[in-house]
């Protein structure tokens, strides 16, 4: 049930929380800058007017959801740091200092699913609104790029798998109390054993023999949970999922990489490092003075298939359409995306004067400034890994993760705009004081040679 946060003019007899803060501090700031109620009416239609428990504040979970990605840590993290942090329960709407836990760290993965993905999108519009009076890059080009964001998985190898789908299958066996032939416990054991150090050239061939052994009783052991629960068809499907990753080759399309994140894709980076991110791939559109105007995920598509859609949610967050983007060499193949025009490198025409080989130039030397906005993302933002699950968790996860930074460029031009505001009525005051100081220094010096004339006059 939707319950509306009650807001009290006073809510001690002597002061209030706002009263003991630091009206400088930046988290303080962007609380009075954030437009709160856009969350509480879009949001209020999501639950049960007059029946059920009621829920948590709107402005307190959404709050958290920031301050998670703005901090960078977990959902549990986040519950613990909000008792401990008085700016944090300033921003989430607290009238007065709680030594109690806010909500349980499951409920932020309840209003995650309730809000959906528009809300997480509303979330990072209204980010973009509190860059807009700090920003002037109405007619400059903007930039776009794309990356991967990893799932939260091992590396995958068909080794991992069979061992994983064995567990499962004990699992079951043991929920049901299902007779099994064997239980292959002294067995696997040996197995997995012989499985270690497999990169020695004496290891090698026992190693590969104990990988057919394992995928073989995995086989066996799916095969006869089918027998045994064929009254069941909630697990059929399962069953048979376990199967298909059974038998899936080296060179099939569309392979399974985990279990629990069937989704996962196979992105090939060519990095020296790391030649494979096992994730989804994203696409971030960044303004001229670093705003994320919009952050999309997708799946595997090539980039230039991920400007259309990129482009229609800078669309759908600002109101406002792109003249120019620039992207790097991955975009070819585009010239135009409706009315924007794509700009990618290429080598400079004959035509061209020095002015506009310069102009390209620089313009291709700041696009290379959304390289760090990224690593950023990661770095900071939870961009790194992505611990959401699902396919809409793919999309929770990059548009908080850029909601957070935007909001972080805020606190920071907030806070500048705040000292240079303080810097100026202090200039003022000096100017003031200087101004006051000479007036009187003046009047001093004339009414001295005012009585110095009248005394030569008596004389």
């Amino acid at each position: 049930m939707y319950k509306k946060q009650t807001k009290t003019s006073q809510s001690s007899l002597f002061f209030t929380l706002e009263d003991q803060l630091n009206p400088k501090h930046s988290l303080f700031i962007l609380a009075h800058k954030i437009r709160w109620e856009v969350f509480e009416d879009t949001f209020k239609p999501l639950y049960c007017q007059d029946n059920g428990r009621p829920c948590n504040p709107v402005r307190l979970m959404t709050g958290l959801l920031i301050l998670k990605h703005l901090r960078n840590v977990s959902d549990e993290g986040i519950v613990e740091q909000f008792q401990e942090n008085v700016y944090y329960q300033y921003f989430c709407g607290m009238e007065e200092i709680s030594i109690s836990q806010p909500c349980n760290p499951s409920d932020l993965v309840h209003f995650r699913n309730r809000i959906g993905e528009a809300g997480i999108e509303l979330i990072l519009k209204e980010s973009i609104s509190v860059n807009e009076e700090h920003r002037d890059d109405e007619n400059k080009p903007a930039f776009i790029d794309s990356t991967v964001q990893e799932k939260n998985i091992t590396y995958p190898t068909d080794a991992k798998l069979a061992k994983k789908i064995i567990k499962k299958c004990q699992e079951l066996s043991s929920d049901f109390q299902l007779p099994v032939r064997q239980s292959y416990t002294r067995v696997l054991k040996g197995l997995y054993r012989d499985q270690r150090f497999r990169n020695h050239p004496k290891n090698r061939k026992k190693a590969l023999k104990a990988d057919k052994k394992i995928k073989t009783i995995a086989g066996r052991l799916v095969r006869e949970l089918e027998r045994h629960l064929c009254h069941r068809p909630e697990y059929l499907g399962k069953l048979a999922f376990y199967k298909s990753v059974l038998a899936q080759q080296r060179s099939d399309k569309k392979k399974t990489y985990s279990l629990h994140e069937p989704e996962v894709e196979c992105i090939s980076k060519g990095k020296e490092h790391e030649k494979y991110e096992f994730g989804n791939k994203v696409s971030i559109v960044r303004s001229w003075d670093g705003v994320i105007l919009g952050a999309l995920s997708f799946r595997n598509e090539y980039d230039g298939h991920t400007i259309d859609g990129a482009l229609e949610q800078v669309q759908r967050l600002t109101g406002k359409t792109l003249k120019q983007v620039a992207g790097d060499r991955g975009y070819r193949g585009q010239k135009f995306s409706g009315k924007t025009q794509i700009l990618i490198p290429d080598s400079p025409k004959q035509t061209d004067t020095q002015y506009q080989k310069k102009k390209k130039h620089k313009l291709f030397c700041k696009r290379a400034g959304i390289e760090p906005t990224i690593g950023h993302l990661k770095s900071d933002h939870r961009l790194n890994r992505n611990f959401y699950k699902g396919v809409k968790g793919d999309a929770f996860n990059v548009m908080l993760a850029a909601a957070a930074l935007n909001f972080k460029r805020a606190m920071n031009a907030l806070l500048l705009s705040f000292f240079s505001i303080l810097n100026r009525i202090k200039e003022t005051w000096e100017n003031m004081t200087r101004y006051f100081l000479i007036t009187l220094n003046k009047l001093a010096l004339e009414g001295q040679g005012q009585v110095h004339h009248q005394l030569l006059i008596a004389n």
